[in-house]
């Protein structure tokens, strides 16, 4: 099936009439659908719009849908983040009543598919790794006998696959253990500078095997957004693709590349970073003030994160030992545990994340927290500062992104890439900043 649509420009502003008009348009198509399973983000990617793309759809559905035996449910693509709670549900997603929402556990409730051959993964990696990789799904997925299976979610530069969104929302958010572990390994081994903003990636690239060979079959459509900040600094929606291959996808990273790509001139000798509380509760998530920011970094700079939210470290209670255990020491330090360490071998995508989460001891790191300790942040690495102190010395509320008077800020690190031009200098329409 070809792409559905495509619509986006990086001046343009996809309002509620128009996402009221595709979402039409996508129904339409698929001959208005009486059983929907939608699969969107959590909270933690609230700015997506996939909350409000799934209200518009449920309302749409409401009205026309005359079936009995109709169904609206909702499996949010967690991976291993915590189920939504009632609250976030709410703040999300809204009212709908007739909608029944169900938790992805990674760990059971999984459908085989088929495996990555790890001949496929060892030429895929240059020859670094060499496993199998079994692709599961969310049994419901597939034994759910729904007329549309649609993934929402936001294309935006990721630091495990290069750019956030299309197969990854299934095969991860929605998948087992081994994909979760493999796939962000896989992404670490080949190095977060080769990954980030890029879609001809070793980790995109076994999702596009994993897709063709198992997944096509059921004919899941992907609805992506992606989303800017316009001249007041509210987040908006400058793009909207929907399909089931993965050309939609690209359209969607070229747009993506042009409107969130943030690239520099010089390096940054002080970066400050806010986490908003809603969305970033560990450091698993909150680490993307480092993921998104290091390419931009000056040696001996300095990064500090404004974290209210802050709680644990893991958003599973497992990965949360893990890190506490073995901290963000580094590649090499972290490759080695891994050689020695059983529990880390079974947990890769823990390894993976404490390899991400390094500054490779290039500049330092500091969290401003109030509900972690300073001997636990400590304790994993980083630097600590009283959160009450550093809001009083870079008060968001009176900060707007970009160049302050000693200080580069950025609101919200999930929604860009921050880097110098020079690292990405094959992309010459990437002017953004």
């Amino acid at each position: 099936m070809p792409v559905h649509f495509a619509h986006g420009d990086r001046t343009k502003v996809i309002d509620n009439d128009q996402k009221e008009l595709l979402i039409q348009e996508l129904l339409d198509r698929h001959h208005q659908p009486e059983k929907i399973l939608v699969i969107p983000p959590d909270i933690t990617r609230l700015p997506s719009n996939a909350g409000q793309l799934t209200q518009i759809l449920y309302q749409n559905w409401h009205q026309r849908s005359r079936s009995s035996e109709r169904k609206f449910d909702i499996l949010p693509a967690i991976g291993t983040h915590s189920p939504m709670t009632p609250e976030q549900i709410e703040t999300m997603f809204g009212s709908m009543e007739e909608a029944t929402f169900y938790d992805h556990d990674w760990r059971n409730g999984l459908q085989k598919m088929g495996q990555v051959p790890a001949e496929v993964v060892h030429e895929l990696s240059k020859g670094k790794l060499k496993y199998d990789i079994l692709v599961e799904i969310n049994q419901r997925i597939v034994q759910g006998d729904y007329d549309l299976v649609l993934s929402i979610g936001q294309v935006v530069p990721h630091e495990v696959v290069g750019m956030a969104n299309g197969f990854k929302n299934v095969l991860v958010g929605t998948g087992g253990s081994e994909m979760i572990n493999k796939s962000h390994f896989l992404g670490a081994v080949d190095g977060i500078e080769q990954m980030l903003g890029r879609t001809d990636t070793s980790v995109r690239n076994m999702f596009n095997y994993a897709h063709q060979n198992y997944l096509k079959q059921i004919g899941i459509v992907y609805l992506m957004t992606v989303m800017g900040l316009n001249n007041s600094g509210q987040t908006v929606m400058r793009g909207l693709y929907a399909g089931d291959d993965k050309d939609s996808f690209e359209e969607a990273a070229n747009l993506s590349r042009q409107i969130n790509f943030n690239l520099l001139d010089k390096p940054l000798e002080r970066t400050v970073v806010y986490l908003d509380p809603i969305e970033f509760k560990s450091t698993w998530l909150g680490n993307k003030a480092i993921y998104r920011t290091r390419m931009a970094m000056a040696d001996k700079g300095e990064l500090v994160i404004i974290a209210p939210g802050l709680k644990e470290f893991g958003e599973d209670a497992e990965i949360d030992r893990l890190i506490r255990k073995y901290g963000y020491l580094g590649t090499e330090t972290t490759l080695d545990q891994v050689k020695r360490n059983e529990e880390l071998q079974s947990n890769l995508s823990a390894a993976a994340h404490l390899i991400h989460g390094t500054s490779e001891s290039r500049f330092t790191i500091t969290y401003a927290t109030q509900h972690l300790s300073r001997s636990e942040v400590e304790s994993v690495g980083y630097q600590w500062a009283d959160l009450a102190e550093s809001v009083s010395k870079y008060d968001p509320e009176n900060l707007t992104d970009g160049y302050q008077t000693n200080f580069f800020y950025i609101s919200n690190p999930a929604q860009g890439l921050w880097a110098l031009k020079s690292q990405f200098e094959d992309f010459g329409h990437c002017e953004n900043q």
